[in-house]
């Protein structure tokens, strides 16, 4: 017999998948939902399924929508000249949260791997090419984490916009080499944003 009821163990191993989840917080978790009440259990089952069946991404910009295009993308009162290129969809909540950027964004889903055979077409830079023309953009700022794929990734897309002789920054120093967006302060990112540096 193994050390757990295999439905318990089903399910920690269910969490386990999750990202930053380890077998002692998987198994935290499944203790305190033994705990709590068949309504609650069945109202977190049912917003997993919304969540799932109800957000898809923007067709424009690929960040996270309930509709076809989300609501960055349709807000008029934002700057239709500069377009922030972020990693992932979580990195453009995490700037939002600082307030000190109106613009647009482009989230790639990923960053440029050779040995994993991602390319620029499978991380969404046609896409983003085409907006920069049709949206006659002025400045592309460049927010990716200063990883080694990052760094890689933002020197592609450098080279491949500064021949639409437009202005290309990239976040300012206060980032640490090799850190990620998703982990930095408020105000450390605040003051990257604004002293975003041209490539």
């Amino acid at each position: 017999m193994g050390l757990y009821i295999k439905s318990i163990e089903n399910l920690i191993n269910e969490f386990k998948k999750l990202p930053g989840i380890g077998p002692k917080s998987a198994k935290r978790i499944v203790y305190y939902l033994l705990k709590v009440s068949p309504k609650e259990i069945l109202r977190f089952s049912q917003a997993l399924v919304e969540m799932k069946e109800k957000v898809q991404f923007c067709k424009i910009c690929f960040n996270l929508s309930e509709d076809d295009v989300c609501d960055i993308c349709r807000d008029a009162l934002r700057d239709q000249k500069k377009i922030c290129i972020v990693e992932e969809v979580g990195d453009v909540a995490i700037i939002e949260g600082t307030g000190d950027y109106r613009g647009l964004y482009h989230v790639l889903n990923g960053l440029l791997s050779p040995i994993e055979n991602i390319g620029p077409d499978e991380i969404k830079i046609p896409q983003l090419l085409q907006r920069i023309k049709n949206l006659e953009t002025e400045e592309v700022i460049i927010a990716l984490n200063p990883t080694v794929e990052g760094e890689s990734t933002a020197t592609f897309l450098k080279n491949v916009i500064k021949p639409l002789e437009i202005k290309i920054t990239k976040l300012a120093s206060g980032l640490p080499v090799g850190g990620d967006i998703e982990f930095a302060d408020e105000i450390t990112l605040s003051r990257a944003i604004a002293d975003r540096k041209e490539m």
